[in-house]
């Protein structure tokens, strides 16, 4: 069972307080995924973090990515990844809190998902260093069981990827669940972002921002190399 600290809940209210100013526009669901692995003999981390929302409207509206938002309402980008890093240092430090708490094995990724009022959390015990899919791969996967993109909405190339894993064997892995109501209230969206008003800005010197136009198979993702 996952032991919930006070701190932990804690470091849920500031994600939220995060994702909450990081979206400029109204919105209704928001996804994230994000994975933190711990490198063979001690080499450091490596992990991603994205997250998708649903503009809230009348129609039916796409997922927008995270990677998006600078173009789509005219951001500083760099000043934009800024946050996503600080976003992902704030996941890191959420695991660290679980390693605090002496549990005998790590999960390596997590979805967060907002409905509503509600705050959901899906902790992943995958072992991502021996899957047979790919960063990029899992991401299409990813999509496909949150968003509900599946082969008819995507191109050849991931449409390729979703059979291979419609048709493969399933791998049980272990998950754990915590649901719980919004922390925070009265969180306003912005569109002008500025270091000054986002709290514990900090810069990671170890996170690389991969664009879609930078590299086809990392897309719309924030990687952390190896420290």
């Amino acid at each position: 069972m996952l032991n919930h600290t006070k701190k932990i809940k804690e470091i849920y209210e500031d994600i939220q307080r995060k994702l909450f100013y990081m979206i400029p526009e109204k919105w209704e669901d928001l996804y994230l995924y994000s994975s933190i692995l711990d490198k063979p003999d001690n080499e450091g981390k490596t992990g991603e973090l994205f997250f998708y929302y649903i503009p809230k409207g009348i129609l039916k509206k796409k997922p927008v990515n995270v990677y998006e938002i600078p173009s789509k309402f005219n951001l500083d980008e760099n000043q934009y990844v800024e946050l996503v890093r600080i976003l992902y240092n704030k996941i890191k430090e959420l695991r660290e809190e679980f390693r605090r708490s002496e549990r005998e094995e790590l999960w390596s990724n997590i979805t967060i998902i907002i409905h509503g009022i509600q705050f959901k959390v899906e902790y992943d015990y995958t072992n991502l260093n021996s899957s047979s899919f790919n960063s990029y791969e899992r991401h299409v996967i990813w999509r496909y069981e949150n968003l509900k993109i599946g082969p008819d909405q995507v191109n050849k190339e991931d449409k390729e990827i979703l059979k291979r894993y419609l048709l493969g064997p399933k791998v049980l892995t272990r998950k754990e669940h915590y649901e719980s109501g919004i922390y925070i209230q009265d969180i306003e969206n912005r569109i002008g972002y500025s270091k000054d008003d986002y709290e514990d800005i900090e810069t990671t010197q170890n996170v690389e921002y991969v664009s879609t136009k930078d590299h086809k198979k990392n897309k719309n993702q924030i990687l952390e190399k190896g420290d």
